[in-house]
């Protein structure tokens, strides 16, 4: 005797060794004896063999048809015995009626299961349903079917090519585009995105970037709807100074200006002015709600994404020939010593008399011009801001000395700026085939020096006025200078090791930075209302919006500083392939990576092992990839003698406090597993 019974959803055969009241003993064609509730036994037969009924049920079952099954079927509970001889004969066989057990089991949308081997028959309106979804689900199927032989002949199908960021950064691993993309790369042996690239998905490798930006975080655009600026309503005093702004001839978002009272009096007042769109754009305005989401203009080469829309902007930027409203911070100083006697913040409307730009000024003002020194390059009118300039330079090399005795070791400045210039731009926007120019500016050159040191004594003097009135802000500290301690926001006025200050805000950027705004706002509040500035400021201490505003800045800065490091590198590679530059010098940083003397690339190279850092070296490089921003190369001459063990050292600890970006690595979220083949085995600059 044999028996067929149901364990946990499988049907399995065996013959019969013993038999109790509620349960059997059943011998499995395997030899293994498995013991078998009475309730799960569904069939007792003798013949034929459990292996051979178990193959003649499965041919007999392919010939049934589901249908006609459907028809005959009672409406009420049935057994599956019941459903063979309504469909066969009286008397079905056992391999007949094991047919009709699978054949019920493998359509739930026409039979519904009642029990161990007892269905029910569906409704016909689910069974219409189930039988649409079925026939849309073939469909689909085929439609990947066909995609995914379009992929692998080397031809993009435009559904694919419309979710290509999507199925690669986003994707739906249930959509019919990703599962096209990933059936395709098994059976190409290729990955997902050099498939995509043959497929001539890709066609621009700037776009690449450029649209898998936006994807991610501009899903909507970048446009601004039509707005006007709001009104400052202030009846705000003219201030009794004549300032100047010192900016890139790029710069729009004009924030921070400078100017100087008492030279010759012995005592010195230096107004350190920023932009006041706090005294205009309300919590929760509208306004607010677009810096918000934006959190921080993004700069790229070539181009920018504004925090503000540009009417805005330009309705308090500070422009010369224009009283702008500003919250000025004037610093009181002994004109011979330099030592700060008094400081105090003031709203004022500030006369702007000249937009200074630095590019075009750093090779008239430097050192020996402010000493004195006459220069045929120098305007004529610029002769008249010499002895401020010359004091604010004194000031700022003063500040800045005082800073590196508490940051413990003076700040080096051994590497330029890079500057990026295109040239062809058509429109608004780059496109990626324009000319690039890459230029230097030197870190700590006169005017540059000035910008960072007011900034920053604006900066650390307003963070530490918003504590001594109980005025939360949004801080930057940093706890020492020891590797791997990285800086970090909060609402606590903690020290900042890297900058050498008790205590360090960014407050002087609020038309390009969220956070800026923010210290903005309970900076007025502490001008307005003094002692009791904690009542009246938008945020309160412990306020949850102010720790929201944290976590959402430092993630939407983080990527838009990785984007712009990114498209400098995609510019660099463009800039080597424009000047047919294959070789270079460079500098070993660590483990294997070199950076160029006079580009602003680091990569990887071969032939670098058991050189200590600091060596100079001769690199030829390899093939550039402009989608995945990768280029290596070797060291083919090595450029300076062996150093001495205690300069190696020297070196090796300075390179320990940098960190060095390979641009915006490219993370595919689309699934490596899904898409295997089956037969396979910079730190933001803190000077405001």
């Amino acid at each position: 005797m044999h028996i067929l019974f149901d364990e946990a959803g499988k049907f399995l055969t065996g013959r019969l060794m013993s038999e109790a009241e509620s349960s059997m003993q059943v011998e499995l064609d395997s030899g293994k004896r498995v013991k078998v509730k009475a309730a799960n036994a569904l069939l007792r037969f003798d013949k034929p063999a459990p292996a051979e009924l178990m193959a003649e049920a499965a041919q007999i079952a392919q010939t049934l048809e589901l249908e006609l099954a459907y028809e005959f079927a009672p409406d009420d509970e049935f057994g599956f015995a019941d459903l063979a001889r309504e469909y066969f004969s009286a008397q079905a066989s056992p391999a007949q009626q094991v047919a009709a057990l699978l054949t019920l089991q493998g359509a739930p949308h026409y039979f519904r299961r009642a029990g161990k081997g007892r269905f029910k028959k569906a409704p016909p309106e689910i069974v219409a349903q189930a039988l649409a979804a079925i026939e849309k689900k073939q469909q689909l199927q085929a439609q990947i079917e066909a995609w995914t032989e379009e992929l692998v002949q080397g031809r993009c199908p435009p559904p694919v090519l419309d979710q290509l960021y999507r199925i690669l950064f986003k994707p739906d691993k249930n959509g019919p585009e990703y599962k096209a993309v990933v059936e395709a790369a098994k059976r190409s042996l290729t990955a997902p995105l050099a498939l995509l690239q043959q497929a001539g998905a890709i066609r621009s490798a700037y776009q690449f970037h450029w649209q898998r930006f936006l994807f991610e975080h501009f899903p909507k655009g970048t446009g601004f709807a039509a707005m006007q600026a709001p009104a400052i309503t202030d009846d705000l005093p003219l201030a009794p100074v004549q300032a100047v702004s010192i900016d890139d001839s790029a710069t729009t978002e004009i924030d921070d200006a400078l100017s100087l009272q008492g030279l010759g009096t012995g005592t010195v007042t230096l107004g350190i002015h920023i932009a006041a769109p706090g005294l205009a754009i309300t919590p929760d305005s509208v306004l607010d709600q677009i810096a918000r989401h934006r959190l921080s203009t993004v700069y790229m080469p070539g181009h920018k994404i504004t925090m503000l829309p540009d009417a805005v902007v330009q309705a308090y930027t500070l422009q010369e020939g224009r009283d702008c409203p500003a919250v000025s911070l004037y610093v009181v100083f002994d004109e011979a010593t330099l030592e700060v006697r008094d400081s105090r913040t003031a709203l004022e409307r500030v006369p702007i008399v000249r937009n200074l730009r630095h590019d075009k000024l750093d090779a008239v003002i430097t050192e020996a011009w402010l000493g004195g020194a006459p220069s045929a390059d120098a305007p004529a009118d610029l002769a008249a801001l010499q002895p401020m300039l010359a004091f604010l330079h004194r000031f700022a090399q003063h500040h800045k000395a005082q800073r590196e005795v508490v940051r413990g070791k003076p700040e080096t400045f051994t590497r330029p700026d890079y500057t990026f210039k295109l040239d062809g731009v058509q429109g608004d926007e780059p496109d990626g085939s324009e000319r690039v120019l890459i230029g230097t500016r030197s870190r700590g050159a006169p005017l540059d020096l000035i910008v960072a040191e007011a900034m920053i004594l604006a900066n650390k003097t307003w963070g530490q006025w918003l504590a001594d009135c109980g005025v939360p802000g949004i801080y930057r500290s940093q706890a020492s200078l020891l590797p791997g301690i990285k800086v970090r926001m909060g609402t606590k006025a903690l020290p900042h090791a890297g900058i050498g200050v008790k205590c360090y805000t960014w407050a002087t950027s609020p038309l390009r930075r969220y956070v800026d705004l923010v210290n903005q706002w309970q900076i007025i509040a502490c001008a307005r209302h003094g002692k009791t500035a904690a009542l009246a400021a938008p945020f309160k201490p412990k306020d949850a919006n102010l720790f929201a505003v944290i976590s959402a800045f430092d993630a939407a800065y983080s990527a838009y500083n990785g984007f712009q490091g990114g498209m400098e590198r995609y510019w660099t590679l463009q800039y080597l392939r424009q000047n047919a530059i294959t070789e270079l010098s460079a500098t070993l940083i660590k483990d294997g990576l070199v950076r160029a003397d006079t580009l602003p690339l680091v990569l990887p190279v071969l032939g670098a092992e058991g050189l200590p850092r600091g060596a100079r070296l001769r690199v030829r490089l390899g093939q550039a990839d402009d989608i995945t921003l990768e280029i290596s190369g070797t060291v083919i001459e090595r450029l300076d003698p062996p150093v001495d063990s205690a300069a190696a050292l020297d070196t090796e600890a300075e390179a320990e406090d940098e960190e060095e970006p390979l641009g915006a690595p490219l993370a595919l979220a689309i699934d490596v597993n899904d898409a295997q083949p089956d037969n396979a085995a910079a730190a933001p600059d803190e000077n405001g």
